[in-house]
């Protein structure tokens, strides 16, 4: 079953005919289907479709990590907890469905998407690399400007790859990377979970995959890839940098420019029915996969705060990363207040933190609302908590990265339980 069937599989596809564009068109369409799955098969001078939208819902992620959509986050913690070692392992040039050959981007549709976008730009592109020192794996999605046929500008932010292509420069010599395109949604999600730096993420994928993955020796380096719709290999240059950017970030606003590392790339590996995924900048797929690994993270600070907690997520309206709804069964007066401190905590970015009864449905926003109307008095429910460190997306954040975080503890008083009752609950 090759990559399409796989989605197909699990979802249903919008095929789109009429011959578009990359520069402007595909995204002008996708705009209209934002929580869909599309397929484009008629793509101005290229031969590669375009598939978008297979992450741009809870359930379809969930389908693919064969859970409910209300177990993500525990799906991502045991998969986190317990990684499963990888041991089916191939060279890409025993892969009879690759054509390989130079690297050359101009062959695939890489989009532009907005006028003021720095240029084309590769956006659900996981960037394979290993540690200089230990030789550790580490995956990450990056978004990558196009530059020419063989060359792409990379946005790192501190974290991994950041360490090793800083260790990289101390070695004075440019860092081996792999970049796959065209992986399913089990594998992109865990390609973002926030693990330790000794930690290989396609061991979360494995486990979320029941031991099946397999990976793909490239050709000019010692690193692998599980197999994906098109392998780029190149490295990272230590000396080479350009103008990354502008490009439209989870908010929905434009990132500002900055000088970035550029990839030469060496060789390239195109599945002969190769499809190329594209993830919308700010669409709903894009905020899923960067937001929802971070719900693990705060649903067990929380937990250790207050162990009856039910659920955590990071809302679409939020862009899945300012504003989190948690659930709990509270059994103190103040475990909704301590939730809120514990929830800010986890995840710095935070910037709303709204904390409910485990009657409420935290994946229905009008639920959510409910809460707030109905059982939050403002005066002693809303916490404010001026000039703490938060997003540098927060567009109303100040130059130096603080904003001002607000908590609203909507449970019940449990003094007066009963007024709270939902008679619609007991039928």
């Amino acid at each position: 079953m090759n990559f399409l069937e796989k989605i197909e599989n699990k979802q249903e596809i919008i095929t789109i005919s009429d011959e578009l564009d990359t520069k402007y068109e595909v995204l002008e369409l996708l705009k209209k289907y934002p929580r869909d799955t599309v397929l484009l098969n008629n793509i101005k001078n290229s031969d590669i479709p375009i598939l978008s939208g297979i992450s741009n819902t809870r359930e379809k992620i969930a389908g693919f990590l064969n859970c409910k959509q209300t177990e993500i986050t525990q799906k991502i913690i045991k998969g986190m907890e317990n990684p499963l070692k990888i041991n089916k392992f191939f060279e890409i040039s025993d892969e009879k469905e690759y054509i390989s050959s130079k690297a050359d981007l101009s062959k695939i549709p890489i989009l532009t998407h907005y006028k003021k976008d720095g240029g084309p730009y590769i956006t659900s592109g996981v960037v394979f690399a290993r540690d200089p020192d230990t030789g550790i794996a580490n995956s990450s999605i990056h978004r990558m400007l196009y530059l020419d046929k063989d060359k792409l500008a990379i946005r790192i932010v501190p974290r991994n790859l950041y360490t090793y292509f800083q260790r990289a420069k101390e070695l004075n010599k440019d860092l081996d990377i792999a970049i796959a395109i065209g992986l399913d949604p089990a594998t992109l999600l865990a390609t973002t979970t926030s693990i330790p730096i000794n930690a290989d993420e396609m061991e979360v994928a494995n486990a979320f995959k029941n031991g099946d993955l397999k990976l793909l020796k490239c050709e000019d380096s010692d690193i692998n890839v599980p197999e994906a719709e098109i392998i780029l290999e190149g490295k990272i240059s230590i000396s080479e940098t350009s103008k990354e950017g502008p490009f439209v970030d989870l908010t929905d606003t434009y990132d500002v420019v900055r000088d970035e590392p550029v990839i030469n790339l060496s060789k390239m590996h195109i599945k002969k029915n190769a499809v190329y995924h594209s993830i919308v900048p700010a669409g709903f797929e894009h905020r899923l996969l960067q937001g929802l690994p971070q719900e693990p993270r705060i649903f067990k600070s929380v937990q250790n705060t207050v162990p009856t907690v039910q659920n955590v997520v990071l809302t679409e309206g939020g862009c899945c990363w300012l504003h989190a709804a948690i659930a709990i069964k509270k059994q103190n007066q103040g475990d909704g207040k301590n939730v809120i401190l514990a929830a800010l905590s986890a995840h710095p970015s935070l910037k709303h933190a709204v904390v409910v009864d485990e009657d409420i449905n935290i994946f229905d926003p009008e639920d959510i609302e409910y809460a707030i109307a109905t059982r939050v008095k403002g005066d002693e429910d809303i916490l404010i908590i001026p000039k703490a460190r938060g997003s540098s997306l927060d567009p109303v954040a100040t130059p130096d990265g603080t904003t001002t975080k607000i908590g609203v503890d909507a449970t019940k008083d449990l003094t007066k339980k009963e007024k709270f009752q939902r008679v619609s609950f007991d039928y």
